[in-house]
């Protein structure tokens, strides 16, 4: 277990060394005041280089792993496949030549992209040294790092300037932490092929310089709890783990020793460096990750995370195994990754929650990295392999060969995803991420903590799939990531002013101010809570989360429920959201649809283009149409991705509907065209919002049909709102009519409960009740 600092020695090692120095001091009659010393110096030396005793490779690659490797060549197609891979794309570097310009771009630019390249390319020749033991790669590498060694001894800082901690190869330290965490791969494969006096060079010019700069000299990028660290921390860890550096290996698990930086100070994104004053890698495992492996940040930036966090968990445990890393915290290194996995659509796409770019997905290569350790070192879990097998790549190195072996032998079976509710916080008591799933409907709610600097003020927000396909969206972030035109690929002012507003989501605003007033500094200080979570019931699975901090003096209690029943062709959605408030206000309630509007209930006018507002985020849309609730009913149907949907929203004939289209104020088209219907609801204190989301029918432009295109709900009635039950009716086409009532305030499965509707009484037990004619 991971319990000191120190290294851990096996006296076993001692033992010829004492019995010898016994033997000679009985032999020469030497005084034991002369001979103790002796033996505790030796001990001591014998502890500091026990690390050397294992040879090299031994950070991912290992000598035991490479002999198998070597056992196994051409008899596994999936580990052969990316063996020819990747030694055809190495080949084809080492033809093209070593470039190692002088370090000038942002993200995207030449240079950018140049010492990008050469990272995953020294990791690969290393590898490809190691398993065809062809000297050519060991020279490439080789003479790359002397060509970096030359550079880096008088390079200055990278003279982009926007970064809070700049780097010295790329704009910003994080780049530089991902170059090393690569490089340390490359250096322990060929370090037997170097001379001793040319690893001396590259320790003493490059490589201690290169982590002494990413931390002791770079501390508000270290010493900190966020992904940018996490990177730091592996990258000084590993490239101490190759030299056995005692310090550098401490100073990666533990943080700086005796820094304390400025609890008040923030990053680029507005969050704080070190608040809490913890650091290091165990720390960022103990307080990013909840017991179920959720990561605050969100899936987008946990993905980013998987690698420099199982990368350098496997050094670890390949170098020091006595640390017990992947046992560390109840396993939760183990367990996250099942959690990112979940946090994936039909298609393996990350949901965009906080921070998150649409389209990453676990075909991404730190998934590959995080499904391959996952299989070797989390109980050969043989759904990971249907996961690997999609991914159709792994690693090379003794964890690849374990995946690749498992899918040789059709040992895989299908990676089932299931509704689950994972919690937020280092102790699971922040929140958390609800995702209901049945056939083929994917509901994710969210109700987390505010998620560090890349947390977006949207609490009790939701979006809605069918079938890998968006039906409401989470807008995700605003920037194309490694685009040099787009800002350097870096993040764009509207991040800000758009993506992170509360209007951005699908929840609730109030009188136009972001949850929290758009501020990390109070965000960062609450989060929602769960009432109740059950998917026990596969036909009814329901969510409901409170919310009492984004707006002071208002409550927010969303309940969801995806519901299958055979009136419906397919599952539908219950939306309530019950707002009691001390004050009045107005109410906006978004909802981002995608789509190609079909149908609607209401009358509406379509003016020349105005703009919704001023600031927090509504500055960025236009107003497409106006119009007012014709009936207590208003219902908007949308055709996209060849199918139907129907939103069915309770609604005062005094409320006000707008469609609205993303894009205002935005000379520079950095937002995307998006369109949007908003309930809006003025003058009010008290009220609840009910809609529900059907998902129906197809359109093929083939043969031209339009298959079952209409709603299939007649009316949606509020029968029952008091503080302590809610009741809904829905009443189909063909006038049969169910009724779900969620108790407000006691979540108890035992509970009794016993209401009035009309002349109607009705009893169960339970937080909620859903009656079927």
């Amino acid at each position: 277990m991971i319990t000191t600092t120190k290294s851990i020695f096996n006296p076993c090692l001692a033992i010829p060394y004492v019995s010898l120095l016994q033997n000679r001091q009985h032999s020469n009659g030497l005084h034991h005041k002369v001979i103790y010393p002796l033996l505790v110096f030796i001990f001591i030396t014998l502890v500091h280089y026990q690390g050397n005793t294992q040879g090299h490779p031994k950070l991912i690659l290992t000598k035991a792993g490479v002999e198998k490797i070597k056992a196994e060549l051409g008899n596994v197609p999936l580990f052969d496949a990316s063996l020819a891979a990747i030694k055809e794309e190495i080949d084809a570097e080492i033809a093209l030549g070593i470039f190692t310009p002088i370090p000038k771009d942002y993200s995207g630019g030449y240079t950018h992209t140049r010492h990008k390249k050469n990272w995953f390319a020294l990791q690969k020749a290393g590898v490809l040294y190691q398993i065809l033991e062809d000297e050519k790669y060991a020279k490439y590498v080789k003479d790359m790092l002397m060509q970096y060694e030359e550079m880096y001894k008088t390079l200055p800082l990278h003279p982009k300037t926007r970064s809070y901690a700049r780097g010295k190869l790329f704009w910003q330290c994080l780049n530089d932490s991902n170059w090393l965490v690569y490089v340390s791969q490359a250096y322990d494969c060929i370090y037997d092929y170097l001379t001793k006096a040319e690893r001396k060079k590259l320790e003493n010019n490059l490589f201690r310089p290169f982590a002494d700069h990413i931390s002791v000299d770079s501390p508000q990028f270290y010493q900190r709890v966020h992904n940018h660290s996490t990177w730091g921390n592996a990258a000084v860890g590993m490239i101490g783990l190759v030299m056995n550096d005692q310090e550098l290996i401490d100073r990666a698990l533990y943080g700086i020793k005796g820094l304390h930086l400025d609890k008040t100070a923030k990053d680029d994104d507005g969050g704080y460096l070190n608040k809490d004053g913890k650091a290091g890698f165990l720390a960022n495992i103990e307080e990013p990750f909840s017991p179920d492996g959720y990561y605050n940040e969100g899936p987008y930036y946990q993905r980013y995370a998987m690698y420099p966090f199982l990368i350098f968990a496997e050094a670890l445990h390949n170098v020091k195994p006595e640390l017990q890393i992947f046992e560390y915290k109840n396993g939760v290194l183990l367990k996250s990754i099942h959690a990112l996995l979940n946090l994936t659509d039909a298609d393996g796409d990350f949901f965009p929650l906080n921070d998150g770019q649409k389209g990453m997905s676990y075909f991404n290569g730190a998934l590959v990295t995080a499904v391959n350790i996952s299989y070797q070192h989390g109980g050969q879990d043989p759904q990971l392999l249907s996961i690997a097998k999609k991914q159709g790549r792994v690693l090379l190195d003794d964890s690849g060969l374990a995946v690749a072996l498992g899918v040789r032998d059709g040992k895989e079976v299908p990676f089932k995803k299931k509704s689950l509710n994972l919690t937020d916080g280092p102790k699971g008591t922040e929140g958390g991420v609800g995702i209901l799933r049945n056939k083929g409907l994917e509901l994710v709610f969210k109700y987390a903590a505010q998620g560090s600097s890349h947390g977006h003020y949207d609490k009790l927000s939701f979006s809605l799939y069918e079938q890998g396909n968006e039906i409401l969206q989470d807008y995700g972030l605003a920037r194309f990531v490694n685009i040099e035109q787009k800002g350097g690929g870096n993040y764009l002012k509207e991040n800000k002013t758009w993506a992170k507003q509360t209007i951005a989501h699908n929840t609730l605003v109030q009188n136009q101010t972001s949850h929290f007033k758009g501020r990390y500094e109070i965000g960062s200080k609450h989060h929602s809570v769960l009432y109740f979570y059950d998917d026990t019931d596969p036909a009814i699975q329901i969510v409901s989360a409170k919310e009492e901090n984004a707006y002071p003096g208002t409550k927010m209690h969303r309940t969801m429920a995806v519901i299958k029943d055979e009136d419906f062709e397919k599952p539908f959605l219950l939306d309530i959201m019950k707002v009691t408030a001390d004050t009045i206000n107005q109410y906006d309630f978004p909802f981002y649809f995608m789509g190609q509007v079909i149908h609607t209930n209401f009358d509406y006018d379509s003016p020349a283009l105005t703009v919704l507002g001023k600031d927090n985020g509504y500055q960025h849309l236009y107003v497409e149409g106006k119009g007012k609730p014709a009936v207590q009913n208003t219902k908007l149907s949308w055709l996209g991705n060849g199918h139907f949907y129907t939103l069915t929203t309770v609604t005062p004939t005094t409320d006000e509907l707008f469609f609205t289209r993303l894009g205002a104020n935005d000379p520079e088209f950095n937002l995307r065209r998006d369109p949007g219907f908003m309930l809006r609801r003025k003058n009010t204190k008290h009220t609840t919002f009910v809609s529900a989301i059907e998902a129906h029918g197809s359109y093929s432009p083939v043969t031209e049909s339009a298959i079952n295109s209409n709603s299939n709900i007649k009316k949606i009635e509020i029968v029952l709102d008091t503080t302590d039950y809610t009741g809904i009716s829905i009443t189909t086409r063909e006038g049969n009519t169910k009724l779900f009532v969620t108790a407000n305030k006691n979540t108890l499965k035992a509970a009794t409960h016993k209401i009035k509707i009309k002349t109607k009484s009705y009893t169960w037990t339970g937080p909620y009740y859903y009656q079927k004619p």
